[in-house]
């Protein structure tokens, strides 16, 4: 599957900055882990890309939906597998298996709170955040409300990471990638 027909069917369903912005932020940070560890940054950056495919439009039938839309591109299996598993627990049965899905599932909800932290940052940017300030933001539950601290940390927990780990990992990926993102936007 190539990146043209992901982005198309993403935009078909997602129409809100929001979204767009969390899907290719979610791609290129699946990318970054996946040149990290030696896997397939295509695939996992698509299977990134799509995540949410389903979220905006059918909210209540999030990681349901996803697999009848991802038929429009004859997405794999393997990939509506990952999709449908970083919902598990929440909107989903499907268990996150590989270390791919175990990844995707940590990093959803943790890109949203970095973002939504660097925001309130001077610099607006991740490039200079620490994981000491992210760590209070963490603690502050009314802080980004709507990004559930559970799933990051049974998501440090699948993947045996101290969550200190999984933050610096995900802070220096959201790095890597944020001036390409803010291209495409």
């Amino acid at each position: 599957m190539e990146k043209e027909k992901a982005i198309q069917l993403l935009k078909k369903y997602n129409k809100e900055e929001f979204h767009i912005r969390h899907a290719l932020t979610v791609e290129a940070v699946m990318r970054y882990f996946a040149k990290q560890y030696g896997y397939d940054e295509e695939f996992w950056g698509l299977v990134g890309l799509l995540h949410d495919v389903d979220f905006e439009k059918y909210p209540e039938e999030h990681c349901k939906k996803a697999p009848e839309l991802l038929q429009e591109i004859d997405a794999s299996e393997e990939m509506v597998h990952a999709i449908c598993s970083h919902g598990y627990g929440i909107c989903s049965d499907i268990k996150p298996e590989h270390e791919m899905e175990k990844i995707l599932f940590a990093i959803d909800e943790l890109t949203g709170l970095i973002w939504a932290a660097a925001k309130m940052r001077p610099s607006k940017s991740t490039k200079d955040m620490e994981v000491s300030s992210l760590k209070k933001k963490f603690k502050d539950k009314k802080f980004a409300a709507g990004c559930s601290r559970d799933t990051i940390k049974t998501g440090a927990e699948q993947l045996g990471w101290e969550l200190d780990e999984l933050f610096d990992k995900t802070i220096q990926a959201m790095r890597s990638c944020e001036d390409e993102i803010e291209k495409e936007m």
